[in-house]
């Protein structure tokens, strides 16, 4: 039942994306080009995607837990830290040049638009890129390690 429920929620949520325009890239680059040819209404479907999401989680906590899992997992992190900011400026910096984030660029996989067939690649080797990264032995426990500690 709960991968049939994901199944639908993620067709809704692709279709939403292509019925937006979220997955139009030049819509999306008008977007966040205020002093350009701005085009505002994106900023609908934001509002509706907060507007959805805090219905959902209000729903989950007078339930005690989401509909179709045992727990309601939630970030425990929640300090602004440099790794966070330099993670959002490049997340939208990526955005603004290629129009593209990554639900939207699944999303536009079967067209085979050579910028999806650019993007998709480009953020799959970020992210496994970002996670070696995060993985990696810090300086102090190099040094632990090399001292045999």
């Amino acid at each position: 039942m709960r991968i049939l429920v994901s199944a639908i929620a993620g067709l809704l949520f692709g279709l939403g994306l292509v019925v937006s325009g979220m997955a139009d890239p030049a819509k999306v680059q008008n977007f966040l080009d205020p002093f350009g040819a701005w085009d505002p209404s994106l900023a609908f479907v934001m509002l509706g995607a907060i507007v959805v999401t805090f219905a959902g989680y209000r729903l989950a906590f007078r339930r005690g837990r989401p509909l179709l899992a045992d727990t309601l997992s939630l970030p425990s992190k929640t300090d602004i830290d440099v790794r966070l900011l330099l993670g959002a400026g490049l997340f939208g910096i990526g955005w603004g040049l290629s129009g593209f984030c990554p639900g939207p660029a699944i999303v536009s996989l079967p067209l085979l638009a050579t910028g999806t067939l650019v993007f998709v690649p480009a953020m799959l080797t970020g992210m496994l890129l970002a996670r070696a990264l995060q993985n990696r032995p810090r300086g102090s426990a190099k040094r632990a390690e090399a001292a045999g500690n």
